[in-house]
């Protein structure tokens, strides 16, 4: 099977995702959210965890570097990335309300999209919804794609150009009139 062939799951049916080759930045970004997830829900410290992860939990395949920089730093700017999705989102503004998983994941675009100016708004935005894809199968990775880009945009309006205006519908100066 190559990596543009889908999938076939145990009923002999294809699944929807297509089969990717292993990343070390993607399996990093997904093995922060375990572990901020893990934060959360125990309260442990965050070296605890990161010590537990990387003895028994990052692989080779994972890029370490990554990993680290990403637990690390929402851990450190906490209450910062949250007063930022919370700042996008509809339902009250408060990161808190999300579901933990989802608290992680926006958590982790969140911090991604302000600190790390090497990964390109887009792409970021793109592995974290394909994060949110790993673990929900509903509605929550558009809602990932939906806050997070609201976010891109802000954070860094220079990626997305003029004429990208998010779908507000806003077309002063884009010649109509």
């Amino acid at each position: 099977m190559t990596n543009a062939e889908s999938q076939t799951g145990a009923d002999g049916e294809g699944t929807e995702r297509p089969r990717r080759g292993v990343n070390g930045r993607s399996v990093a970004r997904l093995l922060a959210v375990q572990a901020l997830y893990q934060m959360d829900l125990t309260g442990a410290a965050v070296e605890t965890v990161v010590a537990e992860f990387i003895r028994f939990r990052l692989g080779r395949e994972a890029n370490r570097g990554l990993f680290l920089d990403l637990v690390r730093g929402v851990a450190t700017a906490k209450d910062q990335l949250g007063e930022l999705v919370g700042g996008v989102l509809d339902d009250q503004g408060r990161v808190e309300r999300l579901e933990i998983v989802l608290r992680a994941i926006m958590m982790c675009g969140a911090y991604e999209l302000l600190s790390r100016g090497d990964v390109p708004a887009r792409v970021t935005i793109s592995e974290y919804v394909e994060v949110a894809h790993s673990f929900y199968g509903g509605k929550e990775p558009a809602f990932v794609n939906g806050v997070l880009d609201r976010l891109g945009r802000t954070l860094r309006e220079d990626e997305f150009g003029e004429r990208d205006n998010g779908g507000t519908g806003d077309t002063e100066g884009a010649g109509a009139g």
